[in-house]
């Protein structure tokens, strides 16, 4: 039997776990997996419901973390010393037993949704309980021990893909990924996200764009707190896909982290459970319009643990294996919103923050940044 779509499901990937008290807790993984179950989303003929299969070699790992890194990992993962200077310990990224394991599992799990498109032929893949992008090459970070989404998207280029886009709407700014990518200009990089004044990691404004020999391929759009679903989708759609369409990525790959949630406890948008479902089927609609289809989605964060998270996942899932208005998903009406496109207002915080990267991106790609110029 063929299937086009692949779910990473494995209920081992609960060990990556902080601790009952950190915000990161792996039964938001758990609810979605029921979800899933329960809505039997898993069992359609076009489904391939997979454990983790794939195994990161040591080349695979280090193509994209420091030696040094990885010792310090496992020293701390073993019980040993916590050395100083990797961002591990803190009580963002605190230390447990079989760290190095658990986190390599994770970058496994997402490595097997990316060898579901590399090798078994599938259209889409998931995995929910992957996402850790603020892991730097040399330190821990935000919740982030290892980058499963780099240590990925170093395999499709490995494999010979040529151009990739990764696109990130977590609040949080996709900063690891960035990093890693950062003058390679085979990977454009699209991170929209609360603006680092006011948000953890301080970092990803428009004017961070990309290295000497890839200006252009990183994209920030940082939006201030408070904006809810209408700016947040007006500032995604007018940016991102005119940039895919010139970049043509061979392969989408996005990271889905639902902080963005107004009910969100770390994080100040106020986006609905429907304004988030709506950013996953533009991705979708993206992967087939500029990628043919090609699309390897990620989780990320979000710590409404029980009332949001779940659910937006269960969304994400449905959009990706192409089950969507199934009658058990929660808030999948789509959010209308004014175009860009149609004309901009000088006035408005959001419009000019769209301009201002198109005014730095846009001629980087050869195209025009005011929607309303004539030819």
């Amino acid at each position: 039997m063929s299937h086009e779509y692949a779910v990473v499901v494995d209920e081992r990937l609960r060990a990556y776990n902080f601790g009952d008290q950190h915000p990161l807790n792996p039964m938001r993984v758990l609810l979605t997996y029921n979800n899933l179950r329960n809505l039997n989303l898993l069992s359609a003929e076009s489904v391939l419901e997979t454990p983790v299969t794939a195994a990161v070699s040591e080349a695979q790992l280090l193509a994209v973390h420091t030696e040094d890194f990885v010792r310090a990992v496992r020293l701390a993962s073993d019980g040993g010393i916590t050395l100083p200077g990797y961002g591990l310990g803190s009580l963002d990224t605190p230390v447990f037993l079989g760290m190095h394991e658990a986190a390599l599992q994770v970058a496994a799990a997402t490595l097997t949704a990316t060898q579901a498109v590399l090798e078994r032929g599938c259209l889409h893949a998931v995995n929910i309980a992957g996402g850790l992008h603020h892991a730097m090459p040399n330190k821990a970070a935000g919740f982030c021990v290892y980058n499963d989404i780099a240590i990925s998207i170093q395999e499709l280029l490995r494999q010979g893909y040529e151009r990739i886009a990764y696109i990130d709407v977590d609040a949080h700014h996709g900063d690891g990924v960035e990093k890693v990518f950062w003058d390679d200009p085979r990977v454009l990089t699209i991170s929209i996200h609360e603006s680092g004044q006011t948000l953890f990691p301080g970092t990803g404004f428009s004017h961070e764009m990309g290295g000497p020999s890839a200006l252009g391929s990183a994209v920030n759009i940082a939006l201030p707190q408070g904006t809810g679903d209408a700016q947040w989708l007006r500032a995604f759609d007018g940016v991102v896909p005119e940039l895919l369409a010139e970049f043509r990525p061979q392969v989408i790959f996005s990271q889905h982290g639902c902080d963005s949630h107004e009910r969100d406890p770390l994080t100040n948008l106020m986006l609905s459970i429907a304004g988030q479902t709506t950013s996953y089927r533009m991705i979708h609609q993206w992967a087939h319009d500029y990628a043919e289809g090609k699309w390897i989605a990620v989780g990320g964060g979000g710590y409404a643990i029980t009332d949001v998270v779940p659910h937006v996942w269960t969304n994400l899932v449905a959009i990706v294996t192409h089950q969507d208005g199934h009658t058990g998903l929660m808030n999948q009406e789509s959010v209308e919103f004014e175009k860009f496109s149609g004309g901009w207002d000088p006035n408005n915080e959001i419009d000019r923050i769209i301009m201002a990267i198109r005014k730095g991106i846009y001629p980087t790609f050869g195209l025009i940044a005011d929607p309303t110029a004539s030819f």
